[in-house]
């Protein structure tokens, strides 16, 4: 879809979501994640901190909707759309924010894999190396809770590196930002806007 500007120049949806839609894009982004982030950390507390078993340990929202949680395409379907998000929200970031924000990107690219694993033994109905239950090749190390906290943190901690880049960009990096999510710094001038008025002889 395409929008004329002000300036009478065609912009694309994802020109827009990268340009003056970045900020709130962003934001609302990083609630979906960090609000996923906190129900795998539910899910330790449950097991380590009330001493739950494993398979009651279903987060905030598996306490209300326990079989909706047990669904592997609704892992599957999360990942993939953190995996898009990555992908689309991509091009509005410069320099070292960049490099943070696709180093998130490959994070959750091959945990998108894992869930895709998990999501393909559930649907054929036939688990890797005669499990009884769905597993991925990381979960043959580590127990799946533990596993997926992992994955999320890890994702997670580059991506909020990268906003706080992005927010706080050096110099060069600001001259080629196209969207407005940088932080205004105040500037000499900014600093002393009190006008002293001479008075006249």
């Amino acid at each position: 879809m395409q929008t004329m500007s002000e300036s009478g120049t065609v912009k694309s949806w994802g020109e827009k979501l990268n340009g003056p839609r970045h900020e709130r894009a962003l934001w609302i982004y990083a609630a979906v994640v960090l609000a996923h982030w906190a129900e795998h950390i539910a899910q330790v507390i449950q097991i380590y901190l009330l001493g739950w078993r494993v398979p009651d340990a279903r987060g905030i929202c598996g306490l209300a909707y326990p079989e909706l949680v047990r669904l592997e395409i609704l892992h599957y379907a999360y990942a993939l759309v953190m995996l898009v998000g990555f992908w689309v929200l991509r091009s509005g970031f410069v320099g070292r924010s960049r490099t943070w924000w696709m180093t998130a990107f490959w994070i959750q690219f091959w945990h998108h894999i894992e869930h895709a694993l998990l999501q393909g033994q559930a649907i054929f109905g036939h688990n890797l190396f005669d499990s009884p239950v769905p597993v991925s090749l990381a979960q043959l190390a580590v127990p799946r809770v533990e596993l997926h906290l992992f994955y999320n943190t890890i994702v997670t901690v580059p991506m909020a590196i990268a906003m706080i880049c992005h927010m706080l960009p050096s110099a060069p990096e600001r001259a080629h930002m196209r969207c407005g999510c940088a932080r205004r710094r105040k500037t000499p001038a900014s600093e002393d806007s009190a006008v002293v008025l001479e008075p006249r002889s």
